[in-house]
């Protein structure tokens, strides 16, 4: 059996849930509030945060390192390319969207619209979304960049550069933080990974006091 420790809207939880979905591993949810330090979460993750994943007998943490554990032990379907350059520039894309995408953007509007109701921690930063609102644009403005030269982000087939960006943007767009009129590249890469039935699951979600868009489910928009 194996049991993820996650968030409903925490994208590097959703990049791990895809990852699991995507090479067709039954997986057991359980959602953990990390806010709340519970001593027996912190026994398995002293970092206090998720995602944690329990299998084999082990018990692992950090989205990075849960999916490369994954890729390594479940290799069908490949989410890493076998080419050096190419791997090189999967992960250059997880880390952009992990640490630049997430510093600039989802922390900067789910975090403080979402997170910080349900943590108690108080009021949304104004300033913070705003900032959020205007980086958002710049991304969208690069991907479709990207996806102007490309299949998929990272070259000619789905990889996990995919998946992290799709974690993050789903969450926003529960939301409703996505423009998708800005970049029609950018919303058909999203259609089209959204209809794969490893998002079945994240198009489910319900957070507690917080509805989905009416759109958030529909894979026509």
């Amino acid at each position: 059996m194996i049991l993820l420790h996650h968030f409903a809207l925490s994208p590097f939880c959703r990049k791990v849930r895809l990852v699991l979905a995507e090479k067709k591993l039954e997986v057991e949810l359980v959602d953990e509030p990390y806010w709340e330090r519970d001593p027996e979460f912190l026994r398995r993750n002293a970092a206090g945060k998720v995602p944690v994943l329990r299998t084999d007998g082990l018990t692992l943490s950090d989205s990075t390192a849960i999916c490369e554990y994954l890729e390594e032990t479940v290799p069908d379907p490949a989410l890493l390319p076998k080419e050096p350059a190419e791997r090189a520039e999967v992960r250059r894309l997880v880390g952009w969207f992990d640490d630049k995408f997430h510093h600039e953007v989802t922390s900067k509007l789910v975090y403080e619209r979402v997170n910080k109701k349900l943590t108690r921690a108080g009021y949304p930063d104004g300033a913070a979304v705003k900032a959020g609102v205007k980086a958002i644009k710049f991304h969208l403005d690069y991907m479709g960049w990207l996806l102007d030269q490309r299949r998929w982000l990272a070259g000619d087939a789905l990889t996990l550069a995919d998946f992290a960006a799709a974690a993050h943007l789903s969450c926003l767009d529960y939301s409703g933080d996505v423009d998708w009129a800005r970049s029609e590249t950018v919303r058909d890469w999203y259609a089209k990974i959204k209809s794969r039935p490893a998002f079945r699951g994240i198009l489910a979600d319900q957070v507690p006091g917080f509805r989905p868009k009416p759109h958030y489910a529909d894979l026509d928009f």
